[in-house]
């Protein structure tokens, strides 16, 4: 494949190996684990050499750079499964939203509330909508009541992130779970 005109070089991910490492000394470590002290690259390569194995650059800004001896394939894959178990055990926190209306009925107040206090034990945030319609705007006290009340039955298990505040037609509330 060719590159484009005046392209730059591609960069290589990760750390110089055998004869990319351009330096007269490094700090050798052996396969094994064993600091050999500042060792010539040349020597050290023909090591890594010998072995069947790679040289690898670990911590390229210390004087010398430290080189380690080891299977470089190996580190890579390694290097990857940490990657992967690292992304597996963190937890995306997603905003759930839960619409009501001023005048809501208390079954429907109470599936609401039990849908809500599932979407904390997920460990999500939840945004609380209230929306007006009509004549409802002349009231808003009662859809504060309303948050008031979610925010008092929600105070074990979540805090408030967000007050209540009104825009436009909404009055909006967000609760995260408290990490225990």
């Amino acid at each position: 494949m060719r590159r484009p005109f005046r392209a730059p070089p591609p960069t290589k991910e990760g750390p110089r190996t055998n004869k990319e490492i351009r330096v007269r000394e490094v700090q050798l470590i052996n396969a094994e684990g064993d600091n050999l002290g500042p060792t010539p690259t040349e020597e050290a390569l023909s090591m890594a050499v010998e072995q069947g194995l790679d040289l690898v650059e670990i911590a390229p800004n210390s004087q010398p750079p430290v080189c380690k001896i080891l299977d470089y394939g190996r580190y890579k894959y390694q290097a990857q499964k940490k990657a992967a178990e690292a992304r597996k055990k963190q937890k995306i926190v997603e905003i759930k939203e839960i619409k009501m209306r001023p005048n809501i009925d208390t079954h429907d107040y109470e599936v609401k509330m039990k849908n809500m206090l599932r979407f904390f034990d997920d460990g999500d945030k939840v945004k609380v909508t209230l929306r007006f319609r009509g004549r409802e705007m002349a009231h808003q006290d009662l859809g504060m009541k309303l948050l008031l009340k979610v925010k008092a039955e929600t105070a074990d298990i979540a805090k408030v992130e967000s007050h209540p505040k009104l825009e436009g037609r909404q009055m909006m509330m967000v609760l995260a779970p408290i990490s225990r």
